[in-house]
């Protein structure tokens, strides 16, 4: 056994007896905990990305006319469908009510024409009864049918006005709902281009939209790294405020750099809670593999406790925390290959480890 091992089983034996008894008096410690767990790791180097947005770009107007109103300012978030701007309406609420005033006249020369068929129709009838007897000829029973026929086209016709109108009055509201502009998805307002009062023209910018939503991570790997790249696995993403998410590998775009002998991947996040708000640009670290992935026994990187030159861990068992030096490999991500001192299932303190003293009891925080 080497010396320092040595040391290490005489402090614990120390600890366990000097804290035995008083451990039984201090109340139980309230602790988080992680399993000890088999798990696919593989050895792994830093690069450099950045997050980009999947949204974003200008917003231009849909028709033509003055601005009324600006609703938002630049830095405030919108929703989906919220009002960014309104143009003025008075011209368009014109051409509105003018289609409306022609779908009314396109119904009213309609039923007039339906009229016109009916009465047609019972002047065919009339003469249809009285082709038998002498009252009247073959030659007026069908200029009637001719008649009737004429009637039910210009009813064809009639309706036919009656959808142009309708399709201009939909037209006409439409290009009316287009004077809102309106968010197309949610993001933050970069830059408004216009301002109240001044004439935009149809297809105009009026203001620049990211989302704050929808990110992606896009670094340049070297050709090297690639290999472990595939589609779909999942690697770790560490932002400046050192918290650490999972991300999954989305595509690796088939162009590359002459000059860094590297490819752009894009990588989908999984973000949790971040200290500070995401940002398009804002730098992050994607932990790449760089070597082929095993399976090896791990544990979390918060449950190793340094004492000296060993790493130990607390052990939660029955309900209390044991001491267990650890012989560790390859730091990966969060965790720590674990060689000696842990078995597959055993459940080690990873928060309030720092405070625990040998044979204290542990209550097991449920957010763990």
């Amino acid at each position: 056994m080497r010396f320092s091992n040595i040391l290490a089983t005489l402090w614990m034996g120390c600890a366990l007896a000097s804290y035995s008894s008083s451990a039984q008096e201090r109340p139980a410690a309230a602790v988080r905990v992680d399993t000890v767990s088999q798990r696919e790791m593989a050895d792994t180097v830093s690069v450099v990305g950045q997050l980009v947005a999947l949204r974003a770009g200008t917003l231009a107007a849909r028709v033509g006319g003055p601005v009324a109103a600006f609703r938002v300012g630049v830095g405030e978030h919108v929703e989906a469908g919220q009002v960014l701007a309104v143009l003025d309406k008075a011209s368009l609420e014109v051409h509105r009510d003018l289609a409306e005033s022609r779908v009314a006249q396109a119904r009213a020369v309609l039923a007039t024409l339906r009229e016109q068929v009916a009465l047609a129709r019972q002047e065919t009838e009339r003469l249809e009864r009285l082709r038998p007897s002498a009252a009247t000829s073959e030659a007026l029973y069908e200029d009637a049918k001719r008649r009737e026929a004429v009637a039910r086209s210009r009813v064809a016709e009639g309706e036919a006005a009656l959808g142009t109108a309708r399709a201009e009055l939909e037209l006409a509201e439409l290009r009316l709902g287009y004077a809102d502009i309106r968010a197309p998805y949610p993001g933050v307002v970069l830059e408004r281009l216009t301002e109240v009062g001044s004439y935009v023209q149809e297809g105009q910018a009026v203001a620049r939209l990211q989302s704050d939503v929808a990110l992606e991570v896009e670094a340049a790997v070297p050709f090297r790294r690639l290999r472990g790249l595939a589609p779909g696995t999942r690697v770790e993403v560490v932002l400046d405020d050192g918290t650490r998410h999972a991300a999954t590998v989305r595509a690796v775009l088939p162009e590359e750099s002459l000059l860094t002998r590297t490819r752009l991947v894009r990588f989908v996040p999984e973000f949790g809670t971040t200290v500070n708000p995401l940002a398009a640009g804002q730098t992050v670290t994607v932990e790449v593999p760089a070597g082929l992935r095993r399976e090896a026994l791990s544990v979390h990187k918060d449950a190793v406790v340094k004492r000296g030159e060993q790493d130990l861990v607390y052990v939660v068992v029955d309900g209390k925390a044991e001491p267990r030096t650890v012989r560790l490999g390859e730091a990966v991500g969060a965790r720590f290959e674990v060689l000696e001192g842990l078995q597959e299932g055993e459940q080690v303190v990873t928060r309030g480890n720092e405070r625990l003293r040998p044979g204290d009891t542990v209550r097991i925080n449920p957010g763990s």
